[in-house]
């Protein structure tokens, strides 16, 4: 009983806000998709009565909104019912997006950690850096990845090292910030410690800022991954790519199948918790085997 009691705990508050959301969703589907319907009756010359409405609403094949059990049955259509590799399965355009996230997030992740060392031990980085990466953020990705990819298929680069590219440019900022913060975080005190047994910068590093910084590179990291796959999505738009999650968005938008671009969106979500749940698993993995409680 308490164990049932604590997996409540637990779980209820995610499925409350869960069957609220669905429960929004369907009220939303009902108000946007009834105007069609209404329409349609009207061209028809016949009256429908309110739970006929509400029937059309859900079976439309190309609703402003999509229902939530035709989005959960297009999900199963193009990825239990279709083989793996098949240009039409959410599986594998999921993995030509994941592959773009992950090289993307590699990236992001050591250009980040390399700059955020360079700002903490060098005063003129700090001054001269600091404000550009800040800046760097200010400009829209939808103005930055179609120069991107531009300029690098101007010089034979295509494929998924532009979209990876720019998953970087969204992936390394939350890194450089959240690391900075981390290699700061040692107080004067466990610095003055250091100096009086003599410990050199390196050992200063490895010993006290690097260890103290693992908090905050986590959290870092859990925005950094759902930036890059956002920034692979994006990146996927302006080529008019025939693979990936941002490919699917594309096809759907151009011929008006909003059920598809819904499906697309709601994979892109669960990827995008399944990689911030696998980094949070790391996270609790490193910290309690350095002894840091959560």
């Amino acid at each position: 009983m308490n164990k049932l009691r604590f997996f409540w705990h637990k779980v209820g508050p995610v499925v409350t806000v869960l069957l609220v959301i669905i429960a929004i969703w369907y009220v939303a589907t009902v108000w946007l998709n009834s105007a069609w319907a209404y329409d349609k009756a009207k061209r028809a010359d016949t009256t429908i009565s309110f739970s006929q409405m509400v029937s059309d609403t859900m079976i439309q094949d190309k609703p402003l909104l999509p229902a939530p059990h035709q989005v959960i049955k297009e999900i199963y259509k193009t990825t239990v019912l279709k083989k793996v590799t098949s240009k039409r399965s959410l599986i594998w355009h999921g993995w030509i997006t994941l592959s773009a996230t992950l090289l993307g997030f590699a990236f992001g992740t050591t250009f980040g950690i390399l700059l955020a060392i360079g700002i903490v031990y060098s005063r003129a980085m700090d001054m001269s850096v600091m404000p550009w990466v800040i800046t760097s953020q200010t400009i829209p990705i939808l103005a930055v990845a179609p120069m991107i990819i531009v300029v690098l298929n101007a010089v034979g680069i295509s494929g998924l090292l532009p979209k990876a590219i720019i998953s970087m440019y969204l992936s390394f900022f939350p890194v450089v910030v959240g690391m900075v913060k981390g290699l700061r975080s040692p107080d004067q005190m466990q610095i003055d410690q250091m100096r009086t047994w003599s410990a050199s910068k390196n050992s200063s590093f490895w010993k006290l800022r690097l260890p103290s910084s693992m908090p905050y590179l986590f959290a870092s990291l859990k925005i950094g991954i759902a930036a890059s796959l956002v920034g692979a999505i994006v990146g996927e738009l302006p080529t008019g790519a025939v693979a990936g999650l941002g490919a699917r968005l594309l096809a759907g938008s151009y011929y008006g199948q909003t059920i598809q671009i819904w499906s697309a969106l709601i994979c892109a979500a669960i990827l995008a918790a399944s990689l911030v749940a696998i980094i949070g698993t790391i996270e609790k993995y490193t910290l309690r085997r350095m002894g840091i409680q959560l």
